[in-house]
C-alpha cells in the first residue's frame, strides 16, 4: 500500500494515538530554529499539518501560519482543534486541502515547514523533489526550509523494530502493532500497523490494517536536491535535542535556505 491515503482510516484516532506527544515543546523548538536562522521571520507554511497541532501552537507563539493537508478528515480535526482554542485570531491559522507535492498558493513566507517526518514519506526521488520545489515556490528571499527525517546511518545501524502502543480515553482503547520491513535497496521501510480500537461502553472492537511506507535519507542526497531546487543546507542536528547527527540519531532536523 502507497501513502496516497495513509493517514485516513484511523485520523479519527490520530490525536488520541499521539496524546503523548509533546506539540508544544515541538512548537517552542521550531519557533526557537526559526527564530535563530531568521530572525525576521513572521510568515510560516507547514507542509503535511496533519490535524493542525503544531499550526495552532505557532499561531499562538503570534507567527501567521497557513496548513497544506490532503486528507479531509485530518482537516476537519485540525478545524475543530483551533475552534477549542479561543485567543486565536481569526483565519491564523489557515488550512488548505492539497498535495504538497503540487499545489500552488500564489503566496510566499518566511519559513516553510514540514514536521514529523512529513518528507519520509515522499518515498520517490520525484516526490522529494516536488515537496522541495514546493517550499521553494512559497518562500521569500532569505527564506528558511525545516524538515526532519528518518536518517539513514541511525535506521541502518540501529534497525526499525516491532513496536506496540496502548492509548485510551473515556470512550474508546486503540492498540496499536507496529511491524517495520527494511528495504535496504530503496532506503524505504514497509511500517506494517494493525490495529485494534475498542469502544468502552460496548466492547465493541474495530480493526484496521495499514501500511505507511517511509523513506530515509542521508546529509549527501539532501544536499543534492537541496541544490537542484534552489537551496543551500544551512544547518542539520538531532531532532529537539540540537545534538549532531549520528549513527545513533533516528530523527535529524535540516534547516535549508534559499540560494
Amino acid at each position: 500500500m502507497s501513502n496516497e491515503h495513509t493517514f485516513d482510516s484511523y485520523a479519527s484516532y490520530y490525536d488520541l494515538l499521539y496524546r503523548d506527544k509533546d506539540y508544544a515543546t515541538e512548537a517552542d523548538y521550531v519557533a526557537g530554529l526559526i527564530r535563530k536562522f531568521c530572525p525576521a521571520a513572521h510568515s510560516i507554511l507547514e507542509l503535511g499539518s496533519g490535524t493542525g497541532m503544531h499550526a495552532t501552537l505557532l499561531a499562538e507563539k503570534a507567527f501567521i501560519v497557513h496548513g497544506v493537508e490532503r486528507s479531509r478528515e485530518m482537516l476537519v480535526i485540525a478545524q475543530q482543534n483551533v475552534a477549542n482554542h479561543p485567543t486565536l485570531q481569526p483565519s491564523n491559522p489557515l488550512f488548505s486541502l492539497g498535495d504538497i507535492r503540487s499545489i500552488r498558493l500564489g503566496k510566499s513566507f518566511d519559513a516553510v515547514i514540514a514536521l514529523f517526518h512529513v518528507i519520509s514519506y515522499q518515498t520517490t526521488n520525484e516526490d522529494v523533489i516536488a515537496a522541495f520545489q514546493t517550499a521553494r515556490e512559497h518562500l521569500n528571499p532569505g527564506g528558511l526550509f525545516i524538515f526532519d527525517v528518518w536518517y539513514g546511518p541511525a535506521v541502518l545501524t540501529q534497525r526499525p523494530v516491532v513496536r506496540i502502543k496502548r492509548m485510551a480515553d473515556e470512550k474508546i482503547e486503540v492498540t496499536r502493532l507496529a511491524e517495520p520491513m527494511l528495504h535496504p535497496n530503496e532506503n524505504l521501510v514497509d511500517v506494517n500497523y494493525h490495529v485494534f480500537v475498542r469502544e468502552r461502553a460496548t466492547g465493541a472492537v474495530k480493526e484496521l490494517k495499514e501500511t505507511h511506507v517511509m523513506r530515509y535519507f542521508f546529509r549527501p542526497e539532501i544536499e543534492i536536491i537541496a541544490v537542484q531546487s534552489g537551496f543551500s543546507v544551512l544547518h542539520t542536528e538531532e531532532w529537539m535535542t540540537g545534538a549532531p547527527s549520528s549513527q545513533n540519531t533516528w530523527g535529524v532536523c535540516f534547516i535549508l535556505k534559499v540560494s
